[in-house]
C-alpha cells in the first residue's frame, strides 16, 4: 500500500495490478505466470488449477514517499531481445502514478517468494528472496534515475529484517534463523552480529532437551539507530509464551 494510502499494487500471477481506494483499476502491467504457464484469457481458464492456486512468488513494495513502485516479477511478455530467457525473474522500478516501468534488472534467482523492504531514500529498496531450502539470497537497489543498480549482500543466506530511521544500517537474520546481524547499507558490511546460542533456553524447557534450541524469529525491527527488537517466538511456542529481546546495537 502507498504511504498515503491512496494505492494498492497486488502481485499476482499473472500481473501487477495498481487498484486506487475506490476499487478501480489504474494500471496493469502483465508478465510471465509464476505458475509456468502459457498465458489465459481468462481467471476461468486457470480457476481450478492447482498450480494456480496460490498468488505467486514475486512481491511488491512503495518507496518510502510512494513515488515509485519496485517489484519482483517473471520475465515480461514480450520478449526483446527474443533470446532472453523466458523463465527469468526480474527486478522493475515503476513510476507509481501511470505504471511506466522506468528501469529492470535480471535477478537470477529462483523465488519461492519475496518480500520488499524499504529504504528512507525513495531510490533504494531491499528485497529477500526465498528459495526454500536453497537459501534466501538478499538484494539491494539503487535507482539513480536511469540506471538501476542492484548488489547482493550476506552470501545468498542472509533474510533482511529492517532498515533503521537514517537509512544507514540494516537488520539480517540467517536463513537457518541462528544468526542476527546488523549491516552498513552503503556497502552490507556487517558491524555486529549476535548467536542466538547466546540467548538464554525458554524458562519452561527442559535445559537438556534436544527440542530446547533457541532461533531468532525472521521478524524484527529497529526502535532506534542503536535499538532492535527481535523475537525467538516460533522456538518458544513449544514451551510457553513467546518472548522478545531489545538488542543493544552499540556493542
Amino acid at each position: 500500500m502507498a504511504p498515503a494510502g491512496d494505492l494498492v499494487v497486488f502481485a499476482g500471477l499473472h500481473a501487477l495490478r495498481a487498484v486506487d481506494r475506490t476499487g478501480a483499476v489504474r494500471w496493469e502491467l502483465q508478465h510471465r505466470c509464476w505458475a509456468g504457464c502459457a498465458g489465459h484469457a481468462a481467471f476461468d481458464e486457470y480457476a481450478d488449477d492447482r498450480d494456480h492456486r496460490y498468488a505467486g512468488s514475486g512481491s511488491a513494495g512503495f518507496s518510502a514517499d510512494g513515488s515509485l513502485v519496485w517489484a519482483h516479477t517473471r520475465g515480461p511478455l514480450a520478449q526483446h531481445p527474443p533470446a532472453r530467457d523466458a523463465r527469468a525473474e526480474e527486478w522493475l522500478v515503476i513510476d507509481a502514478a501511470d505504471g511506466k516501468v522506468l528501469a529492470r534488472a535480471d535477478m537470477r534467482t529462483a523465488a519461492a517468494g519475496s518480500v520488499h523492504v524499504p529504504h528512507p531514500d525513495p531510490h533504494q529498496m531491499g528485497l529477500t528472496i526465498g528459495e526454500g531450502q536453497d537459501g534466501s539470497p538478499l538484494r539491494w537497489g539503487r535507482w539513480d534515475g536511469q540506471t538501476l543498480s542492484v548488489d547482493c549482500f550476506g552470501d545468498e543466506d542472509r533474510i533482511l529484517t529492517a532498515v533503521s530511521p537514517s537509512g544507514g544500517r540494516l537488520l539480517t537474520v540467517t536463513h537457518d534463523q541462528g544468526v542476527l546481524a546488523v549491516h552498513r547499507a552503503t556497502d552490507g558490511s556487517v558491524e555486529a552480529e549476535l548467536s542466538a546460542d547466546a540467548v538464554p533456553g525458554h524458562p519452561e524447557a527442559e535445559p537438556d532437551s534436544d527440542d530446547a534450541e533457541v532461533f531468532f524469529d525472521y521478524e524484527g525491527g529497529f526502535l532506534n539507530e542503536d535499538t532492535a527488537v527481535v523475537g525467538t517466538a516460533e522456538s518458544d511456542e513449544e514451551f510457553g509464551a513467546g518472548r522478545h529481546w531489545l538488542i543493544d546495537l552499540t556493542g
